[in-house]
């Protein structure tokens, strides 16, 4: 399973928004930990069909924020997340959506459309400081289609017995 970049030198942001096309949305199904590693991860499941689930792994500390923001818990001081909350909503911004841009080298790359009295910008970003900071102002999250493509996967719904006998029965007659 990929994971999230590790952090940059340097984090710009460009006044481009809907660079990458053919993104569909998503959501968080679930904050879990991989059952060999014990590493957390998040799963985001695509909307509309084929619901393609998405499986990026993220750091404890990120983890810790998306479950706190998730459970509607405060800690007693903000954390960094909330941190950048405040900020956002210090200069006047909002975060519009989440984008989960490409997956290159096994490494997701993410970006906030952000936008505010400078307009709007999309800023460079790691999936899990991103996935944190929508969960606290309810954006919405993305994905592009490339990149549910190539890491993404149909979860099979449980095998009906029933409805596969009449479906062969069916066939037969």
């Amino acid at each position: 399973v990929p994971h999230a970049r590790p952090p940059q030198q340097a984090i710009g942001s460009r006044a481009v928004v809907g660079r990458v096309r053919g993104v569909k949305q998503v959501e968080l199904v679930a904050l879990t930990v991989e059952a060999e590693s014990r590493a957390p991860l998040v799963l985001l499941r695509e909307q509309d069909a084929p619901r393609r689930v998405l499986p990026i792994f993220v750091g404890p500390v990120e983890a810790t924020a998306i479950a706190l923001a998730l459970g509607d818990d405060s800690p007693p001081r903000p954390l960094t997340h909330d941190l950048m909350v405040a900020l956002v909503e210090t200069a006047q911004a909002r975060v519009e959506r989440v984008e989960v841009t490409e997956l290159r080298e096994g490494t997701f790359f993410a970006e906030l459309a952000v936008s505010g009295p400078a307009g709007e910008r999309r800023v460079d970003s790691r999936p899990s400081d991103a996935i944190a900071l929508a969960v606290r102002v309810d954006a919405p999250l993305y994905v592009s289609g490339t990149v549910l493509d190539e890491a993404g996967a149909v979860w099979a719904e449980a095998i009906d017995e029933a409805s596969i006998d009449e479906e062969v029965g069916r066939f037969r007659s």
